[in-house]
This record gives C-alpha cells, structure tokens and sequence, in this order.
C-alpha cells in the first residue's frame, strides 16, 4: 500500500498530477471529492475535474467523513483525495476538531491495503494574512499537511505542472 502526497499552489497542476499516480496503480481508481458545489463558480470548477478526468473513476463526495470513506473503499484501487485543504476548511467551518480529525487520518492510514493519493495545496509561501481567520487556516493547513506527509511513503510538490519528490 503506498500513500502519497501531492502539494503546490493553486493551478500548480498538482490535481492532474496526481489523477496519473492513482490511475497508474491496478484496479479501478476511487476519485473521492471532498469539495461542495455551493456556488455557481464551484459547480463549474467541479465540471472541469470531471470533465478532464473522464468516466474511468469511481466517484465519493466526502466533504466531512475522510476516514470512514477510505475505509469503506478500500481493497479495491487506488482512491485519490482531492483535497485535504477543501476538507480543512470544511472541518472548521462545521467547528469539528480539525486537529483530532487529522491524527484520525494519520493514524489510519498504515491499515489501509489500497493506495491513498491525497491532494493538498501549499498555503503557507505567501506573506502573512491580515486576518485572524486566514491566520488561523494557514498555519491548521500547515500542520495538517506536516502530519500527513510524515505518514506518507512519498511526497511531491509541484510547480508549474513539474513535480518535485520531497520523499
């Protein structure tokens, strides 16, 4: 079982990058959404990713529910987590322990028999935020994807559609 984590910044090419690592695993892969289609420009956003990715994959809209997901599909193909940040903020808009619910998520993770590709965005380059709010989601974004990658087997960033492997 192999889990890897893909980061970058927004339109880095990072959610294509990782559609390759899961459908290059055998079986057919698990494509689960953790994003909400709440707004038009949502919608249309989510159109894009099915509409590039084609209708090879298994589909799970998982906006809160991470952990239970990945159990319940596992031992079938790879399932590719797209993202971890759209998760994050969805954790601490319904004001659950975002904390607790990435240990839960780190912790499961070596029971898993399939391969996990999880997609997370780098939010933490840029200049401090001016608000408590965003303060507060990047630096939970930041821990969160520390966690994560010292649970994974490999971890990539990617810039400009090329990626780099950190692990």
């Amino acid at each position: 079982m192999a889990v890897i984590l893909i980061t970058g910044g927004a339109r880095s090419g990072k959610s294509k990058r990782a559609e390759t690592r899961a459908r290059a695993f055998p079986g057919q892969p698990v494509y689960v959404a953790t994003a909400e289609a709440l707004d038009a420009e949502m919608e249309a956003r989510i159109a894009r990713h099915r509409t590039r990715r084609g209708t090879d994959w298994i589909e799970r809209e998982v906006p809160l529910d991470l952990v239970p997901a990945l159990i319940a599909s596992d031992g079938g193909g790879a399932r590719l987590v797209d993202c971890l940040t759209l998760w994050l903020s969805n954790l601490m808009h319904a004001e659950r322990n975002w904390e607790h619910a990435v240990s839960d998520l780190a912790a499961a993770l070596p029971r898993l028999k399939s391969p996990v590709v999880f997609v997370t965005n780098e939010v933490g380059l840029g200049i401090v935020p001016d608000n408590a709010l965003a303060r507060s989601f990047r630096d939970a974004a930041g821990i969160m994807n520390q966690t994560i990658a010292a649970a994974a087997d490999e971890v990539e960033f990617v810039v400009a559609g090329l990626p780099m492997k950190l692990k």
